[in-house]
């Protein structure tokens, strides 16, 4: 079965020194992978190489089995992302900005119908953009960003700013979605949020990948926090 995305010794540094640095992993489809990290551990940047966003300067980030500077412009009507904030039209409705998403991926204007109904939209299908509050700006860009139907789902902290019972909706639509043979990169602050839907919980620190978060354990904070300490240790060892 081939990967949806890989990362195959992928590094991009910034200067002043923050950036990312040998990123190696794979998600399959049907997978829900999560990342965590402190702030500034490099989630954001990892899932922009994914999305060809940014460039790696060194390694390969290959999507659908082809490498991204190969990779046809129409296989991108197969991706759905949400990193940082939703990207909408302010002065135009929720309805139009949906509509416009499914126009970018080719897909049926039908699913807009859909995407408000699954998304509890439709009370705020002919609002301004600008006038939602950010809960329901939030929903509107996870809306656009799953109503093609996507193989791969790439999704920056998508539960900020909802709340418990759309944070609930979210969860559903993705543990849907990898059921139905989507490929999920999802982060996310919410340990047992992530804890709750996703296959493999990958660690992140100062811009590389620390290994796998043991989602069994009864205290994932604590079991978080001290592996982030001791792969900081570990690293200043190193420097000595």
């Amino acid at each position: 079965m081939r990967d949806v995305l890989a990362f195959d010794q992928v590094s991009r540094r910034f200067p002043g020194g923050a950036g990312v640095t040998d990123l190696t992993f794979a998600i399959a489809p049907g997978e829900i992978v999560a990342l965590i990290g402190l702030n500034g551990a490099g989630k954001t940047t990892l899932m922009r190489l994914a999305l060809d966003m940014l460039r790696p300067e060194q390694g390969e980030v290959r999507l659908f089995g082809s490498p991204l500077a190969a990779l046809p412009a129409a296989a991108w009507a197969q991706v759905g992302a949400l990193i940082e904030v939703p990207l909408a039209y302010p002065e135009l409705t929720v309805r139009d900005n949906l509509l416009i998403g499914c126009r970018l991926h080719g897909s049926d204007p039908r699913r807009v119908e859909e995407a408000l109904q699954a998304w509890q939209l439709a009370p705020l299908a002919e609002r301004r953009f600008r006038r939602l509050s950010l809960g329901n700006r939030q929903r509107t860009g996870l809306a656009a960003a799953l109503q093609h139907d996507p193989r791969l789902i790439v999704l920056d902290e998508p539960s900020n700013s909802l709340d418990p019972a759309s944070v609930i909706l979210l969860r559903e639509q993705l543990l849907r979605r990898a059921a139905d043979g989507a490929a999920v990169l999802v982060s996310s602050h919410h340990l047992d949020e992530v804890a709750r839907i996703a296959d493999r919980v990958l660690l992140m620190n100062a811009g590389r990948l620390i290994g796998e978060l043991d989602t069994t354990g009864v205290d994932l904070e604590r079991a978080f926090f001290e592996r982030i300490r001791q792969d900081d240790e570990h690293r200043a060892e190193v420097v000595r």
